[in-house]
């Protein structure tokens, strides 16, 4: 009972600190190791979390009374680290450009 207590404690708290690093990301865009680094790390914490979640649910636990909660937030987990990926080491995959560069290119356009 104490390693699946340890399993949705250990769980529940990735994805607490991977869902901080996701809405905290715009933070991290100033500099482009920042955005490297929390991309990187909410891939590692969401993966990690998924892979408790798999663990916790084929052991028979629980996550909030329910048995059948933990495999759909693996799946979740793992489909946010896959989207949390997609823009690492500042390549534009979406064609949008970053507030940041907008904010540099209207600085640069008054200091000229």
């Amino acid at each position: 009972m104490e390693l699946l207590a340890t399993l949705e404690t250990a769980s529940i708290t990735l994805c607490g600190i991977a869902m901080l690093l996701w809405m905290s990301i715009g933070t991290f865009t100033r500099a482009e190791w920042g955005e490297a680094f929390a991309q990187r790390t909410i891939l590692i914490l969401c993966v990690t979390s998924a892979i408790l979640l798999f663990i916790l649910h084929y052991l028979g636990g629980e996550l909030w009374g329910s048995r059948n909660v933990a495999l759909p937030f693996a799946l979740t987990a793992l489909i946010v680290a896959a989207a949390g990926s997609l823009n690492i080491k500042g390549r534009d995959v979406q064609g949008e450009i970053n507030p940041h560069k907008i904010m540099k290119m209207r600085r640069e356009e008054r200091e000229e």
